[in-house]
Formats: C-alpha cells, sequence, structure tokens
C-alpha cells in the first residue's frame, strides 16, 4: 500500500478516535449539572475588569444590574485606564437602570508581570473582600446574562459543591466570518480540554470559560487566585488549573442564557482573537507548534485532500478512507452548529476553518519572535506563559 493509503488511514484511525475516544467532547448537551435552591442564598461579588468597553456596556452591564438574586450581590467593575469614558458611562447605566448596587474602580498601571486582565480582576477582588463574599462572579464586560444567570450558577455552585462553576458564553455569530469561524473556536476548545473530564474525580483536565465564572472565595484564597496566575495569557484555563490543583472541584458546560455582545465582522477581528494567545497556549516551544500544524493538517486537511485526489486519479483506497474520515469530521461538527442555530452546510467547510486556525497559530508565533508577545486591549506581553494541562 502506498504512503498516501497509509496517511489517509492514519487520518481515518485518528477521528474514530476522537469520536470515542475524547470525552465525547463534539456532544453539546453538558449544561449546568442538577441543582436546587439553597435555604439560604450565599452572598455574591461581581467582578467586571473592563478596559475600553464603552461600545459593549450598553448591553452587557444592564444585564448585571437587572440580575434576579434572592440574596446579597454587588458590582464591583474596574475601569482598567479606558480612554472612551467606560467608567462614566457603567455609572450613568446604574443610575439609569437601578438594581444591583454598582461601584466603579480604577487600579492604575499594572506592574511588572501583571498580564492582561489579571490586575484589574486583582483590584475588583480586594474591593469585593470588605463584603466578605461567599462566591465571587468573575464576568467579562461584553457578556449579558439573563436575570436568572446569577441564581442558578449559584445554586448549581451550593448543590453539586463546586468550588469553580463556569458556562462557555454563546458568542455572537452575526457576519459571514463568525458563522464560519466562531462555532470551530468552541468546537476546537472542547476538543482540547473536553468539557465531562473536567468535572471528573481524578482528572488532570481543567479549563474555565473566562467570561462567566462563579469561584469560590474560599477557594480563590487555596489558590491564591490571581496572584498566583499573574503572568498567564491564557487567564481562564490557567485559573481552573490553580483551583484544581489545589483540591477544589470545578465544572465548565455550555451557556443557555449566557451570550458575548462582543462584534467580530471582519476575519482580521477573529484572526487577532485567536493569534493573541495561540502561541502562549503552545508553551512557546517550535517544537509543539511543529506537532501542532502536522496534527492539523494530518486530521483535518488530508481527509478532503484524499477523497478529491482519490477521485481525480482513480485510486480508490485514498478516496473510501479520505472520505470516511471527512464524514466522521462532520458529523461531529453538526452538534456544535445545530447549538449556534447555523445552517449545516457549514459542516463540511471545517477542514477550511480548519486551515485558517492553522495560519493564526503560526501568525502567533511569528509576532512572538518578532518580539510583540500576547496582546491585550492595547498592552503587550512577552513573557512567556506555561500552557495549561490537557489531561
Amino acid at each position: 500500500m502506498s504512503a498516501v493509503v497509509w496517511t489517509a488511514a492514519a487520518s481515518l484511525a485518528a477521528w474514530l478516535w476522537l469520536l470515542l475516544g475524547q470525552g465525547f467532547f463534539w456532544r453539546t448537551d453538558l449544561r449546568l449539572p442538577p441543582r436546587r435552591e439553597p435555604d439560604v442564598w450565599p452572598s455574591v461579588c461581581v467582578v467586571v475588569p473592563a478596559r475600553d468597553e464603552a461600545a459593549v456596556l450598553p448591553e452587557s452591564l444592564p444585564s448585571l444590574l437587572a440580575q434576579d438574586y434572592p440574596g446579597q450581590a454587588e458590582i464591583f467593575l474596574v475601569d482598567d485606564g479606558s480612554s472612551d469614558g467606560t467608567g462614566t458611562l457603567a455609572r450613568s447605566l446604574a443610575d439609569r437602570h437601578g438594581g444591583l448596587p454598582l461601584t466603579v474602580g480604577s487600579p492604575g498601571e499594572p506592574p511588572p508581570g501583571w498580564t492582561g486582565k489579571l490586575w484589574a480582576v486583582r483590584h475588583g477582588i480586594g474591593l469585593a473582600r470588605a463584603r466578605t463574599p461567599r462566591y465571587l462572579l468573575l464576568t467579562d464586560a461584553d457578556i449579558a446574562h439573563e436575570p436568572d444567570s446569577l441564581r442558578e450558577l449559584v445554586a448549581a455552585a451550593e448543590t453539586a459543591g463546586f468550588d469553580l462553576v463556569s458556562q462557555m458564553a454563546r458568542l455572537r455569530v452575526a457576519s459571514m466570518w463568525e458563522r464560519l469561524v466562531v462555532p470551530a473556536f468552541v468546537y476546537f476548545f472542547a476538543q482540547l480540554y473536553p468539557f465531562r473530564w473536567i468535572a471528573k474525580k481524578g482528572s488532570r483536565t481543567a479549563a474555565a470559560a473566562g467570561g462567566c465564572v462563579l469561584l469560590s472565595t474560599a477557594a480563590a484564597e487555596r489558590a491564591a487566585i490571581p496572584d498566583a496566575i499573574r503572568h498567564a495569557v491564557i487567564d481562564d484555563v490557567t485559573l481552573a488549573r490553580a483551583v484544581k490543583r489545589s483540591g477544589g472541584r470545578i465544572w465548565l458546560g455550555l451557556a443557555e442564557r449566557v451570550d458575548s455582545v462582543r462584534p467580530y465582522p471582519g476575519l482580521g477581528d477573529l484572526w487577532r482573537m485567536v493569534s493573541r494567545s495561540a502561541y502562549a497556549q503552545l508553551r512557546h516551544n517550535p517544537l509543539i507548534l511543529l506537532g501542532t500544524v502536522l496534527g492539523l493538517a494530518l486530521i483535518y486537511l488530508l481527509p478532503p485532500v484524499a477523497l478529491l485526489g482519490g477521485l481525480a486519479t482513480g485510486s480508490a483506497w485514498p478516496a473510501v478512507l479520505g472520505g470516511i474520515a471527512w464524514l466522521v469530521m462532520t458529523a461531529t461538527y453538526v452538534p456544535m452548529l445545530r447549538y449556534y442555530r447555523q445552517t449545516l452546510w457549514l459542516a463540511p467547510l471545517l477542514p477550511f476553518t480548519a486551515f485558517l486556525y492553522l495560519l493564526m497559530t503560526v501568525d502567533s508565533a511569528v509576532q512572538h519572535y518578532r518580539g510583540r508577545g500576547a496582546a491585550w486591549k492595547g498592552r503587550t506581553y512577552t513573557r512567556p506563559d506555561p500552557a495549561p494541562e490537557q489531561n
């Protein structure tokens, strides 16, 4: 048998493994675990790091102010050096909409070694500490919550005894590029960090979605959050790993009523979102980068190439093996497209989207070696970020 046939067979074998042996990552039915209302609702402080978020706050902040929570809850929005009037807008929205109490703070410039939004998160947790809350809700400024979101998160944590409960907010899918790239982003994330493994006892897999993380203050203190992860570019996954390593129980699933309102209308917007931290995910290691590129090519690009090439040359085995692998790939992507309420004709285009992610990852490495490092809201960081353990 030719090398082409063996390679196509290897791709099919990889897909059969992914289908059955990778924690059924492709299923989208993992939502908040069974829960019941506690007899006494614990206090919660909501921490919102915000830097130049005036464009999205009118859609997101009112949803937090309107939380229907039976216990004590308060919001701390940290205006992290914004130049667009984020803090002033937040105060005016609170005056207009009422609801939960809002405090707007400002942390000043971060000292060396603090990346991304973690300096703002630290300031927000510091403000909240005076209230001695049982839980912290860490949520991004672009995340809109349904009125019962906080209530459901707390009930889930209290019922099952989780120290961290996180929901992957449903990202916006309005533009053509969002439809093509965004569902795949969540699909690839779940493939790296199968949600069913995260809550499993004895599993080393740890991940969270930074837009919606309910964290007990006791677990935050045990794990020294956020000081212990201040260098992390991929802060949400690193946070989950720290909590799990310190003995905490964590859970991550897909959201039904928590949505991101941030638009990514063009390919360039999505490209920057992915490439910002892609190489950090690979520990800034060239060998891991090479393995990732080869793996993406074998798993996602080879099946359509083998099928079309086999049909063009009259070679049956490459066409059959490549076609079956492409079919399995397509079938595993369908549940994510349904979750995002997208047309299913996008499913066979997953190899093209994977090729875009391959290019984004390579570009992330190029930017790193050009000295630009990872970037967040106009700040650039060059310190390597240890990649989270995957399983």
